[in-house]
């Protein structure tokens, strides 16, 4: 990430490294401003990286006070680098007029899943070397039964997928209400998206966005 950001502030560069060399780097056209960095980590190795060199620490869709005790422990080690970062958290949506609605769709989502599907799924992502994934798995278990982790949060999207894991599930007030909550113990920015990508970002802007402006979050 240094050796990126010098390139964009000056004509040429040389950089020989523990893992590659550059000679004479160059950009045509610098970028300005310069773009932010984003990490996301959960590991005890990825923590002082993000304090070290990022802009942006991301996590994903833990419960409000799991999420919030690792931001904190990364704004603890950016300060003793003299350094401060923003928090960002990925999350997927199915926000719709009514809760009842909204988690059909979330039940509807993984109502065709087999428990050898949910099964082997879960084994492979609790063997994982990604920190991060072993988190989202033992959030949920394997178990279909017992997928609201958290009042509106549902990890039934990480039953069988890899990756950010949960989503945020309920009427347009109620995903409004736990952003505004994930917002208050610290997070700033939020990477958000769901099934369908389009469809979900329809309801979400139309929905939830509106609340969420006459909050002051957005």
């Amino acid at each position: 990430m240094d050796i990126v950001t010098s390139t964009w502030r000056q004509d040429n560069l040389d950089f020989k490294g523990q893992f590659y060399n550059v000679a004479d780097a160059r950009v045509s056209a610098p970028p300005d401003p310069l773009p932010r960095i984003y990490f996301g980590g959960s590991s005890a190795a990825a923590l002082p990286i993000a304090a070290e060199y990022v802009d942006v620490y991301l996590t994903w869709g833990e419960p409000p006070q799991a999420a919030a005790a690792k931001i904190a422990e990364v704004r603890k080690l950016a300060e003793q680098r003299g350094r401060s970062l923003r928090f960002g958290i990925r999350l997927h949506t199915i926000s719709r007029d009514t809760s009842e609605a909204a988690w059909t769709v979330a039940n509807d989502l993984v109502s065709e899943l087999s428990p050898e599907q949910i099964a082997n799924a879960t084994q492979l992502h609790a063997r994982s070397e990604s920190e991060g994934q072993r988190r989202m798995t033992a959030l949920h278990g394997g178990r279909i039964d017992s997928l609201e982790i958290y009042p509106n949060l549902w990890a039934g999207v990480g039953l069988v997928r890899g990756g950010a894991g949960t989503a945020l599930v309920g009427s347009h007030d109620e995903v409004a209400d736990l952003i505004a909550e994930y917002h208050s113990v610290g997070f700033d920015e939020f990477i958000l998206s769901g099934y369908p990508h389009l469809e979900e970002a329809y309801w979400f802007a139309e929905g939830v966005l509106p609340i969420l402006k006459r909050k002051g979050v957005a």
